[in-house]
């Protein structure tokens, strides 16, 4: 299995490293990819992916909830990594109007910049979206990014949403919240097709029932591949060979390896 979204170089994970890596491993996790939060994360992440390149891989970007006063200046120091380091993708990016809507403008500045970048090196954006679809897809529908393509990262949109982006050419990031009982995710991804979804578990957070509440981790991954395989009434082995499949068509995309 690929986990497509965690943050193993959180405290969490680098504290006891080579005690999660084997649990990872032990469950049957093949990688698992970082998505970056800001300058200050990105030293953290990086060093993770040199000391494990074969099982981690490394996304450069700025996270919507990090857009503050000194964006710019984040984003001129994440675009000077970029020009000299290969990654997977340009992430975690996007929009977040649920914590704080201060810096709508400016995060949708943001988010478009970092759009021209996945173009300009011919990657895949990894994108984080929170009570702010509409603006996303509209973003999304402009004509200069016809051709940006990626991940909606722990998709919470509704099921017309769902449809718009996988037409847009994006995939679905489907992670713990699928199995929670009262959530709706479900219905709402129910029409899309198994090619349009990969899996993920946004370690340390976000876990799937029976760990909800504790620190989440990749070792949980097969719990949320279970889930998706009862509601779709098919085989395990199918949902993981499929939704493995999706992802390394995006690294493909990349071209990295």
């Amino acid at each position: 299995m690929i986990d497509t979204h965690a943050h193993l170089y959180d405290e969490h994970f680098t504290q006891n490293w080579e005690v999660h890596l084997h649990e990872m491993k032990t469950a049957g996790i093949q990688e698992v990819w970082l998505p970056n939060c800001d300058r200050e994360s990105w030293g953290a992440l990086w060093e993770l992916y040199v000391a494990n390149a074969a099982f981690c891989k490394p996304m450069i970007g700025l996270h919507p909830t990090y857009v503050k006063e000194d964006f710019e200046e984040q984003l001129s120091f994440l675009v000077k990594e970029l020009q000299s380091k290969k990654v997977l993708a340009i992430g975690e990016i996007g929009l977040d109007y649920y914590w704080d809507i201060s810096f709508k403008a400016q995060q949708i500045t943001a988010f478009e910049k970092q759009c021209h970048w996945a173009l300009e090196h011919h990657l895949w954006i990894d994108v984080h979206c929170r009570k702010a679809y509409a603006d996303l897809i509209a973003i999304l529908k402009k004509k200069e990014f016809n051709d940006v393509r990626g991940i909606i990262h722990c998709f919470s949109g509704d099921a017309r949403e769902a449809k718009t982006l996988v037409d847009l050419g994006f995939t679905l990031g489907i992670g713990g919240v699928l199995t929670y009982k009262n959530a709706n995710l479900f219905q709402d991804i129910q029409e899309i097709p198994l090619t349009n979804i990969v899996l993920e578990t946004d370690a340390p957070y976000l876990s799937p029932v029976p760990y909800r509440g504790k620190p989440n981790s990749p070792a949980y991954l097969g719990l949320i591949a279970q889930k998706l395989a009862d509601y779709r009434e098919m085989p395990l082995a199918d949902v993981i060979q499929v939704t493995s499949t999706n992802a390394k068509a995006l690294k493909a995309y990349s071209s990295f390896e």
